[in-house]
């Protein structure tokens, strides 16, 4: 990690890393959490593989559904790390991403109490990685843990 231009966030999901890794790579299971409530996510497209898309919509009030994000998967390698970013859009042209270009790598370990759940994301300038934290990835991406952490525990 470099500290100038990385975020990260971990926390031990108390959930087998099996029904983790499918709540990420289910779209239906997706929706549950993706976005931090009381927003609601439809799932537009996930084809977990490298090259796939990843695309999201995003409601404030479960009518009406705006673009969340538009991404494509570098690397899925199951059933232990997701990459992907937004600096290329599903269907691999190269995007306007904004508010700034990141790569994202989801990482899950096996641990004694369920999954060691790491996040790690990459900026390509250190305002980049100023403005993510100043717009709350700490606060958005942490919310967004604690809903995959209560779905996934909750699951049976």
């Amino acid at each position: 990690m470099n500290p100038e231009l990385d975020l990260a966030l971990e926390r031990i999901i108390r959930a087998p890393r099996a029904r983790v890794w499918s709540a990420w790579t289910d779209p239906s299971r997706l929706e549950q959490w993706w976005v931090p409530a009381p927003s609601r996510c439809r799932v537009d497209r996930l084809d977990p593989r490298p090259g796939g898309a990843f695309v999201t919509r995003l409601s404030e009030d479960g009518a009406a559904f705006v673009p969340h994000l538009d991404a494509c998967f570098l690397a899925v390698d199951e059933p232990e790390r997701i990459v992907f970013t937004n600096a290329v859009d599903g269907t691999w042209r190269p995007a306007s991403s904004v508010p700034f270009a990141m790569t994202a790598t989801i990482t899950l370990n096996e641990h004694p109490d369920g999954t060691d759940y790491r996040i790690l994301v990459r900026h390509g300038a250190p305002e980049d990685r100023a403005r993510h934290e100043k717009l709350g990835f700490a606060e958005g991406w942490g919310t967004v843990a604690t809903q995959l952490a209560a779905y996934t525990e909750g699951v049976r």
